[in-house]
């Protein structure tokens, strides 16, 4: 008589998924007496069976079984309810009848059935389960298993022999997301889960307690953070009837059209129900009245908050709208019993997006070398559709690499696409192309300047890495050690000395986000312009954290405030003194100030708490000259009469600005001889080559040496 046991049914590991796996804890192994790679018959309302594995160490002595969508489905359980699981026979399957449950897919040909074996080979399956398949265009099919050679539970191999009926018309399912698509979000999906999943599977728990469930959750945050995929995954999940509803697709230019639309919709749910309604954009159909001319979009909100908070009952039927600019809602609206909850939906943090790129890498054929944790970490401000896009280009450019081995006449070989894998080269390409949604209304760059490039200033680059990089790139140690980051930097000291260069060297080591802004357009002659885009720049530094904000030549952003402001300066000064009061300790997100007029800037800004730290860069010595010289003259072909230190000695008082003029000038110098001597064809040995004369005439024409 086989061992049997009882599971509380977890969502599985992103890795997991589509492996026919059921992870539990050694010590339950070791009690129904499997192995790694054993058949388990696993028993809930119907029975299906799975593989099963160890569990990863978090997960142990807890009494769990990981399952994937696909097998909960098949043993007709969901999350937090109970399974039990018995060790079952091992036999191949030597045939399988599948029927497609998308009425549009035709698996008639032979290709498509190899494929079908290919994908599923090491599968267990019984009689009745649904199985997923990832088919050409990245796009899942499931399919239902009619009938298997032998019966009772068996594993596909590369010997069965695989036979596709017509599909079934009466489950067309052609698009299903599930707990394990959603990356990043833990917290806010157990959230819905609970303010959604257990009114619709077990009302009788509130009717018991005697209190109403939420009716309502709104769901607000960046473009891309998963938004409308948390909806579906739960409407999934829940077997409930969606319904998606776009905002502008409400609204109609004859008189009442729209609010019978919407009843429509709520009228739908009903008869469905338990169902739920999903209204994406609904800061389209449900704008602040106070603020909207039209008389549409008025009728609108007053149907749609009658129809949430009416005298009729609305039953199974729960409303989940998704909006990113939240303030622009309806007030009403967003009062408890209409949107009982609002959930903020913001940017993965490092570990939600190593999960939301195990995710998208899952069906990949990616090689060996691939770091993802490496990918998680250079990422800051990612969402999850910019994660899928860089997937996606990474993709795109491992076909660019195979393209020219492709012979066309003859087609793509099977050795070609063996050879086809995506490398971590073509992420890091990918990388350098996509641009993270948030920061794109920002130009915001990612510099190419390391340390290397700054000559010189060895104690204020050390300065810097201690109290921005190493915070930055070491985030638990400093947590641990329960340190504050720092708010703001200011550089100070004559023009030329480098300030613009250390900050881009900065950003460019520390791998953060970098926002350059100019004071010049945030001006505006509108009222209050200037500060709400103050205000929007430090929103999205935080969004997009870690990042540097920089603020150069910040004596015309933050003049010294007069008695009588005429131009509105001093509205923005004290808005950025408000910003820079309002970061918080672990925002991550610092500002750096440039200027070469301290004694313009505002005093209140030069205090501990807004620019903690003041540092004044000074000329370079003769040792630092020479280092900035060697920088600059490091790809030049130099003669043998260029003396580096005695060019260093003669450019005394000389910032790193004026090395530089000095050796583009003696550039320059040596081309216009080189060109010469082209046009008149004579000795062309060493044609392009920098001499001492070029850089000394570089030092009279820009220092005047």
């Amino acid at each position: 008589m086989a061992i049997t046991l009882s599971f509380r049914v977890a969502d599985a590991m992103p890795e997991d998924v589509g492996q026919g796996y059921v992870r539990i804890d050694n010590a339950e192994m070791d009690k129904l007496e499997v192995i790694i790679g054993d058949i388990v018959e696993i028993q809930g309302r119907k029975t299906t069976v799975a593989k099963v594995v160890p569990c990863f160490t978090q997960f142990r002595d807890k009494n769990l079984a990981q399952l994937e969508s696909i097998i909960r489905e098949n043993a007709g359980v969901g999350i937090d309810e109970r399974v039990t699981l018995k060790k079952a026979v091992r036999q191949p399957a030597q045939s399988l009848v599948l029927s497609p449950l998308d009425v549009t897919v035709d698996f008639s040909d032979a290709q498509d059935i190899q494929h079908l074996e290919r994908m599923l080979s090491g599968l267990p399956v019984i009689i009745g389960d649904k199985v997923k398949v990832r088919l050409a265009g990245a796009q899942n099919q499931f399919f239902t298993v009619l009938g298997t050679a032998p019966q009772g539970p068996v594993i596909i191999n590369s010997g069965t022999k695989i036979k596709v009926t017509q599909a079934d018309a009466s489950e067309d399912r052609k698009f299903r997301a599930s707990y394990e698509d959603v990356g990043g979000l833990d917290k806010e999906l157990q959230r819905v889960r609970e303010m959604i999943e257990l009114p619709l599977k077990y009302p009788e728990i509130f009717r018991h307690l005697g209190v109403e469930a939420p009716k309502g959750v709104l769901l607000y945050g960046p473009p891309g953070t998963g938004k409308t995929l948390m909806a579906r995954a739960v409407a999934s999940e829940t077997n409930a009837a969606f319904l998606h509803v776009n905002g502008p697709e409400i609204i109609n230019k004859f008189y009442g059209e729209s609010e019978a639309r919407l009843r429509e919709i709520f009228e739908t749910a009903q008869r469905r129900a338990p169902a739920i309604i999903f209204i994406d954009e609904i800061d389209a159909i449900a704008p602040k009245r106070t603020e909207v001319i039209g008389d549409v979009e008025k009728r609108v909100v007053a149907q749609l908050l009658a129809l949430m908070d009416g005298l009729k009952n609305r039953g199974q039927v729960i409303v989940i709208a998704a909006t990113n600019v939240p303030d622009m809602v309806d007030p009403a609206l967003r009062r408890p019993g209409r949107f009982d909850r609002e959930l903020s939906i913001n940017p993965p943090d490092r570990h939600g997006r190593l999960r939301i790129l195990k995710i998208h890498t899952r069906d990949m054929m990616v090689d060996s070398g691939i770091d993802l944790e490496k990918l998680a970490q250079i990422t800051h401000g990612f969402v999850g559709a910019d994660l899928a896009i860089l997937c996606k280009e990474a993709g795109m450019n491992a076909v660019r690499r195979l393209l020219p081995k492709i012979d066309f006449m003859a087609g793509v070989t099977e050795q070609d696409l063996a050879s086809l894998t995506v490398t971590m080269d073509d992420f890091y390409n990918a990388f350098r192309e996509v641009e993270p949604t948030a920061t794109r209304e920002f130009f915001s760059e990612r510099p190419n300047t390391k340390w290397d490039h700054v000559g010189g200033l060895e104690d204020i680059k050390d300065k810097l890495r201690t109290l921005v990089e190493m915070p930055i790139q070491h985030p638990e140690l400093f947590k641990e050690a329960r340190y504050t980051m720092l708010k703001g930097i200011l550089l100070t000291g004559k023009p030329g000395t480098g300030k613009t260069l250390l900050v881009k060297a900065l950003a460019g080591s520390s791998e953060a986000h970098f926002i350059a802004v100019d004071a010049a357009t945030l001006n505006s002659r509108w009222f209050g312009e200037a500060e709400k885009g103050l205000r929007l720049i430090f929103k999205r530094a935080k969004q997009i954290a870690p990042c540097l904000l920089f603020f150069d030549e910040i004596d015309a952003l933050a003049p010294v405030r007069a008695a009588s402001d005429r131009s509105g300066a001093d509205r923005l000064v004290s808005q950025l003194l408000l910003e820079l009061d309002s970061l918080m300790d672990n925002s991550n997100v610092i500002v750096i100030a440039a200027t070469n007029r301290p004694d313009r800037v505002d005093p209140a800004l030069m205090r501990p708490g807004r620019f903690d730290f003041i540092v004044e860069l000074q000329l370079p010595d003769k040792q630092e000259r020479y280092e900035i010289f060697k920088i600059h003259t490091c790809k030049l072909p130099l003669a043998d009469d260029v003396d580096l230190i005695a060019l260093a000695d003669r450019a005394e008082g000389a910032a790193g600005s004026d090395i530089e003029a000095v050796c583009k000038h003696a550039s320059m110098l040596a081309l216009k001889r080189s060109v010469s001597k082209l046009q008149n064809q004579t000795n062309l040995s060493g044609t392009f080559l920098v001499m001492g004369q070029d850089f000394g005439n570089g030092l009279r024409q820009i220092l005047n040496k």
